[in-house]
């Protein structure tokens, strides 16, 4: 390597480094299976005008809450699959709530393109929104679609990165389990 190269490349390096240091979020971690997930207090995008949605809503219940948006190809294709899950376990106490997320906010923010989206996929469960990715950040969340299955105590019971197919069995009796009175996570 030319030692003009160096001089450009070396402090270039260095700057990226501490504005790395300097811009991530302070003391932000993703969340472990067993650690208690953070609370959240989200407007809702479906149902009575002005309402919000929080973790302590949900207390006592299962909880899946999923990161989606409008413009990611395997949040489209997990939609459906997603939909027959949350009605598959709602008769079980487990409440499925999606947050929308604002990346490409020319979409998610317009609320055309939501109603258009969840009447599609006849979306029956709450959507909220998290446009600032704010809950995203502090979850961990790295990739949409991504999932966190919250057990009745408000701790994370799975996380699962990408498209899932909400039919498959082995989901609903994990959850199917959770939502049982009683039941906590073994390694607790």
């Amino acid at each position: 390597m030319s030692k003009k190269l160096l001089v450009y490349l070396i402090p270039s390096l260095i700057v990226g480094a501490v504005a790395w240091f300097a811009l991530r979020p302070s003391g932000a971690h993703a969340v472990r299976v067993g650690e208690a997930v953070p609370d959240f207090n989200l407007p809702l995008l479906t149902g009575p005008s002005g309402r919000t949605v929080s973790l302590a809503d949900f207390r006592g219940r299962v909880l899946v809450l999923n990161f989606w948006a409008t413009w990611c190809p395997p949040c489209v294709e997990e939609a459906p699959s997603l939909e027959a899950f949350a009605e598959r376990v709602r008769p079980l106490g487990v409440e499925v709530i999606g947050a929308s997320e604002c990346y490409d906010c020319s979409k998610d923010e317009d609320p055309a393109t939501l109603t258009a989206f969840i009447n599609k996929f006849s979306i029956t469960y709450p959507i909220a929104r998290d446009a600032s990715r704010a809950l995203a950040t502090r979850y961990g969340t790295l990739q949409f679609p991504e999932t966190y299955i919250i057990d009745r105590h408000g701790r994370l019971a799975e996380k699962i990165i990408g498209a899932w197919d909400w039919n498959d069995p082995r989901m609903l009796s994990f959850v199917r389990e959770l939502a049982q009175p009683g039941r906590q996570l073994a390694s607790n």
